[in-house]
């Protein structure tokens, strides 16, 4: 990944996680933005997230994320200058979950 994309990832996924925790929305859950991964043509970003909690808790949580995703991506035009605003996809960030998981199975094969 080139410099210039590496910063543009950073930008938006500071944007974005700024204004997913000013959302109203009842449906989201504890959100964290955890990264950005924008395509190179600048149409597409899709933001990695992880929330605390069940799988409802996740299925309620997407959905209220797409549903506000032209109203953050407004929030992103007026913030951030660029020559084309990306189009957000939001995506569960399963890394945090596989190393949880990675991690009890190592503390099993431990105690064994």
């Amino acid at each position: 990944m080139s410099e210039r994309m590496r910063k543009i990832n950073e930008l938006l996924r500071e944007v974005v996680a700024e204004q997913v925790g000013d959302l109203k929305d009842p449906r989201i859950g504890f959100v964290t933005v955890t990264g950005v991964d924008t395509a190179p043509d600048l149409r597409h970003a899709t933001v990695f997230y992880s929330v605390l909690g069940d799988e409802d808790e996740f299925a309620e949580t997407h959905e209220a994320l797409e549903h506000a995703a032209p109203h953050l991506q407004s929030i992103v035009a007026r913030q951030v200058r660029m020559k084309y605003i990306p189009k957000l996809h939001f995506k569960v960030d399963e890394t945090i979950e596989r190393a949880m998981r990675i991690n009890r199975i190592l503390h099993d094969i431990e105690e064994e």
